[in-house]
Protein backbone atom coordinates (compact mmCIF):
# COMPACT_ATOMS: atom_id res chain seq x y z
CA UNK A 1 0.00 0.00 0.00
CA UNK A 2 1.33 3.44 -0.93
CA UNK A 3 1.15 6.44 1.39
CA UNK A 4 2.35 9.98 0.71
CA UNK A 5 1.84 13.14 2.70
CA UNK A 6 3.24 16.66 2.71
CA UNK A 7 3.13 19.57 5.16
CA UNK A 8 4.39 23.06 4.42
CA UNK A 9 5.16 25.91 6.77
CA UNK A 10 6.51 29.33 5.97
CA UNK A 11 10.11 28.09 6.18
CA UNK A 12 10.01 24.34 5.48
CA UNK A 13 8.25 21.63 3.52
CA UNK A 14 8.10 18.14 5.06
CA UNK A 15 7.19 15.08 3.03
CA UNK A 16 6.87 11.33 3.46
CA UNK A 17 6.52 8.57 0.91
CA UNK A 18 5.95 4.98 2.02
CA UNK A 19 5.36 1.75 0.14
CA UNK A 20 4.66 -1.11 2.54
CA UNK A 21 5.02 -3.80 -0.15
CA UNK A 22 8.30 -2.59 -1.71
CA UNK A 23 11.69 -3.73 -0.50
CA UNK A 24 13.63 -1.41 -2.81
CA UNK A 25 16.01 1.14 -1.37
CA UNK A 26 14.42 4.56 -1.43
CA UNK A 27 10.85 3.26 -1.32
CA UNK A 28 10.29 4.68 2.17
CA UNK A 29 11.68 8.18 2.50
CA UNK A 30 11.20 11.39 4.47
CA UNK A 31 12.20 14.74 3.00
CA UNK A 32 12.73 18.15 4.57
CA UNK A 33 13.39 21.12 2.33
CA UNK A 34 13.65 24.85 2.88
CA UNK A 35 11.31 27.24 1.16
CA UNK A 36 12.94 30.27 -0.43
CA UNK A 37 11.91 33.38 1.46
CA UNK A 38 12.06 36.95 0.31
CA UNK A 39 14.64 38.92 2.26
CA UNK A 40 15.53 36.08 4.63
CA UNK A 41 19.16 35.11 5.15
CA UNK A 42 18.57 31.56 6.38
CA UNK A 43 17.73 30.31 2.91
CA UNK A 44 19.41 31.08 -0.39
CA UNK A 45 17.18 28.88 -2.47
CA UNK A 46 15.95 25.41 -1.74
CA UNK A 47 18.07 23.06 0.35
CA UNK A 48 16.81 19.53 0.93
CA UNK A 49 17.46 16.55 3.14
CA UNK A 50 16.28 13.04 2.35
CA UNK A 51 16.41 10.17 4.84
CA UNK A 52 14.90 6.75 5.26
CA UNK A 53 11.81 6.32 7.42
CA UNK A 54 13.97 4.41 9.91
CA UNK A 55 16.41 7.32 10.12
CA UNK A 56 13.48 9.73 10.51
CA UNK A 57 12.14 7.62 13.39
CA UNK A 58 15.54 7.87 15.10
CA UNK A 59 15.45 11.65 14.59
CA UNK A 60 11.90 11.77 15.98
CA UNK A 61 12.97 9.83 19.07
CA UNK A 62 15.94 12.16 19.59
CA UNK A 63 13.78 15.29 19.19
CA UNK A 64 11.02 13.98 21.48
CA UNK A 65 13.60 13.19 24.14
CA UNK A 66 15.53 16.43 23.74
CA UNK A 67 12.59 18.81 23.43
CA UNK A 68 10.90 17.44 26.54
CA UNK A 69 14.10 17.83 28.60
CA UNK A 70 13.94 20.30 31.48
CA UNK A 71 17.20 21.18 33.27
CA UNK A 72 17.09 20.81 37.06
CA UNK A 73 16.99 24.59 37.50
CA UNK A 74 13.77 24.79 35.46
CA UNK A 75 11.83 21.94 37.07
CA UNK A 76 9.03 22.84 39.40
CA UNK A 77 8.03 20.91 42.48
CA UNK A 78 4.43 20.25 43.35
Amino acid sequence: MNYTNQKSTKRFTYGISRNSTSHKAGANIVTISTNPADGQQYSTGTVGLTMSVREAQALQSFLNESLSYLPDSETTSV
